[in-house]
Parts: structure tokens; sequence; C-alpha cells
């Protein structure tokens, strides 16, 4: 099929039945860089939720690039995959210092921003700057493979160099068209050509789509290999002063939860036990709760809290900060310590 009938029906599609009523389907590059940092592996739904309260907290790429990277996370808190946010604020500060506070208008050069890759660099250079280039996430790869039959383990690196091969051969000749054709493949891969029980009938590709006619909608894309969830035991130590406040430290930028402030956490209970002797505490002096688990991509954890109330100072000043309840949500908690934090009578308080 000539490749210029695929980008003509996604346009003419998408202007009748795409989404446009979107905050961030705008041409400022700022704010369709930062929709598409949160709207990578997270859901528009929730990004819509998320966005304007960045947007009114940071309205512009200096005021982004000159907040503490603290008060990024803690607005952050929720979305997830908390390098996004920590590159989001490495990139600010690129553009600020790099780029004299104006964002680079091709993908090459976006690309050396922290946190943008290939596809989302060429995103923004499509709709804020109308240029021509090829995206090719998750989406877009489902509509491809299914609409041209291309059949191989998402894992190749081959097989992927054909599909951005393929994307950049359909991209529309006109450079006005980018915003529509872009968004149209999004919406196309979100709305219609979905993983599971595609919307055929509504898919304005439904008369050339290959896959359709072989009867291979169900087959195409190949799935990837199932990644091995491996479980990780943690324990935190949740330790309250005299006045009630709770004991925070801030986290490592890398690993889990980078960043963010959380209580004392530790991979060995032995630890944790050699931690609260600090304050004269022996392992009685801690009342266990249920462990709780929490997903991420590769890794279940398996949380075991203890707690404790305090009347000692530590015998190390540099253990973390002092918090107080009513001060909890100004400071970038992970999910899971925020939602037991708040749960309506905290088990171990």
């Amino acid at each position: 099929m000539p490749h210029t009938d695929f980008s003509a029906r996604l346009i003419a599609w998408q202007h009748r039945h795409g989404r446009h009523h979107l905050p961030w389907q705008v041409r400022e590059p700022y704010l369709v860089w930062l929709s598409e940092i949160m709207l990578q592996q997270t859901q528009v739904a929730t990004v819509l939720d998320y966005y304007p309260r960045f947007t009114t907290r940071f309205p512009t790429v200096q005021a982004l690039a000159a907040a503490p990277q603290d008060e990024v996370l803690s607005l952050w808190q929720g979305l997830g995959y908390y390098s996004r946010a920590r590159n989001l604020h490495k990139a600010a500060q690129q553009v600020v210092s790099g780029f004299g506070g104006v964002f680079p208008s091709s993908r090459r050069e976006l690309e050396t921003l922290c946190g943008v890759g290939r596809s989302t660099a060429a995103a923004i250079a499509a709709f804020a700057f109308h240029q021509r280039e090829a995206i090719l996430d998750g989406n877009v790869k489902r509509v491809l493979c299914r609409v041209f039959a291309r059949d191989g383990n998402p894992a190749d690196k081959k097989f992927e160099n054909q599909l951005w091969a393929l994307a950049e051969s359909l991209l529309p000749s006109e450079q006005e068209n980018m915003p529509a054709y872009t968004q149209g493949l999004m919406d196309l891969g979100a709305t219609v050509c979905k993983r599971s029980k595609p919307l055929c009938g509504k898919c304005p590709m439904a008369e050339i789509c290959q896959a359709k006619a072989q009867n291979r909608t169900a087959v195409l894309p190949r799935k990837k290999a199932a990644v091995e969830v491996k479980t990780l035991p943690l324990y935190w130590l949740l330790l309250r002063n005299a006045e009630g406040a709770l004991l925070l430290q801030k986290r490592p930028q890398h690993g889990i939860w980078g960043g963010l402030y959380c209580v004392p956490c530790f991979e060995k209970l032995q630890d944790l036990y050699d931690f609260a002797a600090r304050y004269g505490m022996v392992a009685d002096n801690l009342a266990e709760s249920a462990a709780l688990t929490h997903r991420l991509t590769h890794r279940l954890l398996l949380i075991t809290p203890l707690a404790a109330k305090t009347h000692r100072p530590s015998e190390n000043g540099s253990d973390g900060l002092w918090v107080m309840p009513q001060h909890w949500a100004d400071y970038g908690l992970p999910k899971p310590l925020h939602d037991y934090l708040n749960q309506p009578q905290p088990a171990l308080f």
C-alpha cells in the first residue's frame, strides 16, 4: 500500500475523532516537553491530574530549574518512576545553562537533555516545532506491527531498527501536518488499536490493515518475554519523638525512591536493630505490624513496618529530619509510605 495513504488516513481520522483538548496541545516547547516526560509509562488520565499542579508552580523552564529538587520530587509524589522527576529537574537546568533558557528545536539537540530519548525528542520536535520526526513508543509499535504485518522479536535491536525505518517512511510530506499526524498515532494506539480487544470497526486503517486481513491481530505485535519479578524484603523504622514528630531521611539519588524522603529503611532486620540501638532501643521496644507489598517494575517489595516512640536523642545528630504530621505533605514520600501514614488510623501510632 502507498505509505502516503497511511498518513492521509491518520491525519483525517485525528481531525475528526482524535483528542483535541489536552492542556499540553500547544506550541510552547516547555509545556510539550513537560507533558511528554510525564506521559512516559503513565496514563493520560493520571497526568491530567498532575500537569496543572506543575505548570502552576513552575510556569517556565527557568522556574523549574531554580526550584529545589525536594520541591520537584514532592510535586511528583505518586507518579512513580522518580528518575523521571530527577531528570526533569536536571534537563531544565541544562536548558537554562546550556541553551540560554530556550529549548532547542532539533531532535538531536533535544536528545542531549537528561531523560529525553529519541522518541520523546521526536515528539517535542513534531509538536512544538513541526519537525518531520518519527516517534516509536509502545503504542506506535503496535499500530505499525499490525497495519503492516511486521512480525519480529520486540527485544531484537535489528527488528526495532526496521520499525524505525518504517516509521520514518510514513511521515507526511507537509510539516504543518506533523502535530495531527503524531497525535493521531498516539490516539490510535491508545484508544482504538489497543493491546487487547482492539476496536477494529472504528479504525481508519481497517481496510488496509494487513494483520486484520491475515487474522493475526491477536498475535501482532509479539509479546515481550515476561521479566522475572524478584521479591525484596525491606524493613521500615517508624520512629516518633516526644513531640510526635517522625524521623525521615533523604534517600540516595540512585536506587529505590531515589531523592525522596522515607523513614529509615533497611534490607536486613539486624541493620534496623543496630540503628534503633542509637536511641537506646532493643528489639522488644519495637512494635511490628503486618507486612505490606508494593510492586515496582521488576521487583515486589515486601515491607515490614516496625515502630516505636523515643524520648532519647540520637547518638548521631545526622540521622535525618524530625517532621511533624502536619508537615509530612511538604516532603516527597514514597507512595507506600504516604498511603501507610495516611490510613484513617495508622496501625502503629
